[in-house]
């Protein structure tokens, strides 16, 4: 019996190392796609890359019988190890620099000299075995690699590396400013303890007596695997919040949805596989069919387990206080009618119009700001691009006349409906239907049909011009909304980042810069150029305001404005001194294509991209000047950055 439960511990314990391998590989992802940009990130991605390949090591050493195989995975474990002493130390120096103290020099030179000791071990471990030597094995079942003479030199390092990396841990956490990142900075010191124990290869450090009690060794190294995981995600989770401007309910949702997807599902596959293997090995059903069933099965009920509990219990866990805005705002995405949504409802409206009044044609048009612009068209005439009568562009220039017309009247082939908002009885569109009948001539139940047919596309014009102004709202409040956020961030653990600050853009000259990329890429049209985060400047909403009140060209003319600011000054030429202005002119403002450019200038497309890039930056430093000079000029301080 007591061999049997022993057996058990040692599945449970290759279960959980390679359930480790798989979250530590996971987590390396997250850090790698979310934050990457900032050096705490980069530190930690290298602190789980370690771990990876120790977990990784020892997996599949435990899964061949290969003496040579095993101890080549196990020296690909001990480079990880000598990597991970080295990315512990430059972490620490990462947190610390984050919250407030970077370094004066010795710091970083001390990150440096420990990422050349590790380079020194990894030499050692593949070319001489004056680190560990060859391999051992217990019971002829338990293997490790015995150490060398150099062991004594790793430990000193080991010693070293932790010691200055527990003091800067201290003092990042001294220099957190809020309850709530000292709490998560306390997480980070606690759960740094597990992964570099559990890493560590006991065995080869000389505790194999342990082994005399096996049910006490395999217990407390299956303890030490659960804390290791529980501590891995911790580490990422503190460090999540660094370097992004997202709400922390965002940031907690997507590594709860990363947590699960991935480490819990790989994981939980891993040990149905195991057991249910297992299980037909000891009835004597090797190789049984039963085994990819389970792991299929296994697969698909955890995703549909996940996609059931996820939502409710991210509002119950993340949310808080704020789970009725964040749920009304779940119910706004759900149930957004969408360009295409609305287009489809119309079309089939005008369908059912058309069957009801024996029409060949019928469209719904709004009344833009251009006039009369054409939603939908069904059928083979098209009312704004015709050439008989043109009823639609006649309705356009004489939309007075329409507003004192009734319900229902004939303007040339086309029955014509005004549709008007019910609560101000203003004119927002028009429902047309050609057909060679006159009105009078259709039946009292035909004519209900169809103001009922008219209602309805009175309701989705309606919804949707509402939702427009939504958006028009969100996209002026998402620059003041994203710097908020990018100050709450950096107050965190570095209240001085409060205290700097231009323009309400702010936040980045990169991210200025995509913006600028993403509007000039839609100059003549477009939902970039349209629904553009800039709309919300000061000096785009000033240029609106010249325009008559059209957003596209008034933050059309600031883009010209800022192209032109690129400009040198005297007569156009073609030389170097012109080339940014003379890419941007042709690019977005003539609309060539990039062929085309890069031969009248000389240069190659992969060489014209780049110097798209930088001239795109220079458009987007002189938009920012434009605003700070708007700011200034209406008496107003400048938003901080």
């Amino acid at each position: 019996m007591d061999n049997l439960f022993v057996a058990s511990l040692v599945v449970l314990n290759q279960i959980l190392e390679a359930g480790n391998a798989i979250t530590a590989f996971s987590l390396l992802t997250y850090a790698l796609t979310f934050n990457l940009r900032e050096r705490v990130a980069r530190s930690t991605a290298l602190l789980l890359g370690s771990l990876t390949l120790v977990y990784f090591g020892d997996v599949m050493a435990g899964l061949t019988g290969n003496p040579q195989e095993i101890e080549a995975w196990l020296r690909i474990g001990w480079l990880g190890l000598c990597v991970l002493p080295a990315s512990y130390l430059h972490l620490s120096d990462t947190l610390l620099e984050a919250t407030g103290r970077p370094s004066r020099g010795r710091r970083r030179l001390a990150v440096r000299l420990g990422y050349v000791f590790s380079l020194i071990f990894v030499l050692l471990i593949g070319v001489a075995d004056w680190l560990v030597d060859g391999l051992m094995t217990v019971d002829h079942s338990v293997a490790y690699l015995s150490t060398g003479p150099g062991i004594w030199l790793y430990l000193a390092f080991l010693a070293v590396t932790l010691g200055l990396t527990g003091l800067n841990l201290w003092r990042a956490y001294r220099r957190c400013l809020t309850s709530a990142s000292q709490r998560r900075m306390g997480y980070l010191m606690a759960g740094s303890i597990p992964p570099m124990l559990g890493a560590l290869p006991m065995l080869s450090l000389g505790l194999t007596p342990m082994l005399q009690q096996p049910v006490i060794f395999w217990s407390l190294n299956a303890a030490l695997n659960v804390a290791v995981a529980i501590s891995m995600v911790l580490i990422t989770y503190v460090v999540a919040y660094f370097g992004v401007s997202v709400p922390d309910r965002v940031v907690k949702s997507r590594l709860f949805q990363w947590i699960l997807r991935g480490p819990v599902v790989a994981s939980s596959v891993l040990a149905v596989t195991v057991f249910v293997n297992r299980t037909a090995v000891f009835f004597g059903l090797e190789n049984s069919r039963s085994v990819p069933f389970a792991m299929i099965s296994t697969l698909l009920i955890l995703q549909w387990i996940i996609t059931l509990i996820r939502p409710p219990l991210e509002r119950y866990l993340f949310y808080g206080e704020d789970r009725r805005d964040v749920e009304r705002l779940q119910i706004l995405e759900q149930r957004l009618l969408t360009t295409g949504d609305l287009q489809q409802f119309l079309e089939s409206v005008l369908n059912a119009a058309c069957d009801v009044s024996g029409a060949s044609s019928a469209f719904v048009a709004v009344i833009g700001r251009q006039g009369l612009e054409l939603e939908v068209n069904v059928g083979p005439d098209d009312p704004l691009h015709g050439e008989e009568d043109l009823p639609a562009r006649m309705v356009a220039e004489n939309l007075r006349q329409v507003e004192r017309l009734g319900a229902i009247f004939v303007w040339g082939r086309y029955w014509l409906i005004p549709l008007r908002a019910q609560e101000s009885d203003e004119l927002i569109g028009l429902m047309g239907l050609c057909t060679s009948e006159a009105p009078d001539q259709m039946a009292e139940e035909q004519a209900e049909l169809l103001h009922v047919l008219a209602d309805r596309s009175l309701v989705a014009l309606t919804d949707r011009l509402l939702q427009r102004e939504v958006f028009e709202a969100v996209d002026r409040l998402v620059v003041r909304v994203d710097e908020i956020q990018r100050l709450r961030a950096a107050a965190r653990y570095n209240g001085v980042q409060l205290l700097g600050g231009e323009s309400d853009l702010a936040a980045g000259q990169a991210d200025l810069a995509a913006l600028v990329r993403d509007a000039l890429s839609h100059y003549w049209g477009g939902p970039r150029l349209s629904s553009s985060p800039l709309l919300g400047l000061s000096v785009v909403r000033e240029a609106i305001e010249d325009q008559g009140g059209n957003p596209v060209n008034g933050l059309r003319e600031i883009l010209r404005r800022g192209i032109e600011r690129v400009r040198p000054e005297g007569e156009r030429r073609f030389t170097a001194e012109w080339m940014l202005y003379n890419i941007l002119e042709m690019k977005f403002l003539e609309g060539r294509k990039v062929r085309d450019i890069a031969m009248r200038l000389a240069m190659s497309e992969a060489d014209l991209y780049r110097k798209q890039r930088v001239a795109i930056e220079a458009v987007a430093r002189a938009i920012g000047e434009m605003e700070r000079e708007a700011v200034q000029a209406n008496g107003r301080r400048p938003p901080l950055r």
